[in-house]
């Protein structure tokens, strides 16, 4: 883990926090699945004044953070209306204007861009975004971008002749905004990959080689986020991640995993004895919130097999769907159960199993 966290147990979020009722329509929001073209009509604000409310919630993202105590500050993810189609939208070679279809993660059919042309960079498109965060808190800061490969799963395809071809063009995309996130000063980038876990068949077949090519000469602090989809959107938790310990063969330094929701066994980080886990403690089904007691319990139940040195505290993903007052207490039972096992950690030396 980078020198700039000399705490034990770190935390953080996984990227986003719910955004202002004012600022966005949180009903239609909820009522669908995760747009991957524009979605427009969820902003309540007019475009004319859009960035400006943006920044403003934003603000409020980054204060709700720090009050609630958390080590490593995101940007809330307050700009965007899906965790993907803000950078996906944004690339040459991708029509947003006549959408194509893709099953979504649940089977169902959803809008996605459609592919007619070579994928390319265009500018980069979250950096300003950082250098915003970066101005607005003195902490330390994560900065997250879609996966190559889910990028390609929430695509029709009208042009590379494979999904691996199409996950390559994306990696080299990617590539290029993570180098210039790092040159802009962000301390920590996360890449999030949730279809490498929905669809592993072909995560195993050229998926991973797409994410490695995203982080090919990439100097700085990498995590990858695999979870089970948003809480309110996927309602059924398997026991196990089908797509975990090839992770091993990447070259991200940390990964972000769920364990809360899923009850999730943890013997399975024995397959990953070089990663720092960003361990998902905090339930984003249940709306009543955990005490620091319960988040204590989750965090402890993951030292037989990785050591507390090499994991940061998080909830299971992405905290876009809860109410922002369970969302502030949540945060704040986290941070407080972290401190209860740092403390119970403090004097003596930590376990050495598992990595």
């Amino acid at each position: 883990m980078s020198a700039i966290i000399d705490k034990l147990l770190p935390t953080s979020l996984v990227g986003s926090y719910p955004q202002p009722d004012w600022l966005i329509d949180r009903e239609i929001l909820r009522s669908r699945f995760p747009p991957r073209v524009r979605a427009t009509e969820l902003w309540r604000v007019d475009a004319a004044h859009l960035q400006e409310a943006q920044d403003d919630a934003t603000l409020l993202a980054i204060r709700a953070q720090e009050n609630a105590g958390l080590d490593i500050i995101t940007d809330g993810e307050i700009r965007r209306e899906s965790y993907s189609n803000r950078f996906a939208t944004a690339l040459e070679g991708v029509n947003i204007n006549d959408p194509g279809t893709a099953l979504d993660r649940s089977g169902h059919p959803n809008p996605v861009p459609r592919i007619d042309g070579e994928i390319r960079r265009k500018h980069p498109v979250v950096v300003r975004d950082l250098e915003f965060l970066k101005a607005h808190t003195d902490r330390p800061v994560k900065m997250t971008v879609p996966g190559p490969y889910t990028m390609s799963q929430q695509a029709q395809n009208d042009f590379y002749e494979t999904g691996a071809e199409l996950s390559m063009a994306y990696a080299a995309a990617v590539n290029e905004e993570i180098k210039d996130l790092f040159a802009a000063g962000a301390d920590f980038v996360q890449i999030d990959e949730p279809y490498m876990q929905a669809r592993p068949d072909a995560a195993r077949e050229y998926g991973l080689a797409a994410l490695n090519r995203a982080l090919e000469a990439v100097t700085g602090t990498t995590a990858v986020h695999i979870c089970f989809g948003y809480a309110a959107i996927i309602h059924e938790r398997p026991e196990g991640y089908s797509f975990l310990p090839e992770f091993h063969d990447c070259g991200c330094n940390q990964l972000s995993i769920e364990t809360a929701q899923s009850g999730l066994d943890c013997k399975v980080l024995e397959t990953l004895p070089d990663k720092t886990i960003i361990l998902g403690v905090i339930d984003l089904a249940d709306m009543v919130v955990e005490t620091p007691e319960q988040v204590a319990g989750r965090i402890r139940r993951a030292f037989d097999y990785k050591d507390p040195s090499r994991i940061i505290v998080a909830p299971d993903c992405g905290m876009k769907y809860l109410p922002r007052d369970v969302a502030a207490a949540k945060l704040a039972a986290m941070v407080k159960g972290a401190a209860i096992v740092r403390d119970e950690l403090a004097g003596r030396k930590p376990r050495r199993k598992g990595g």
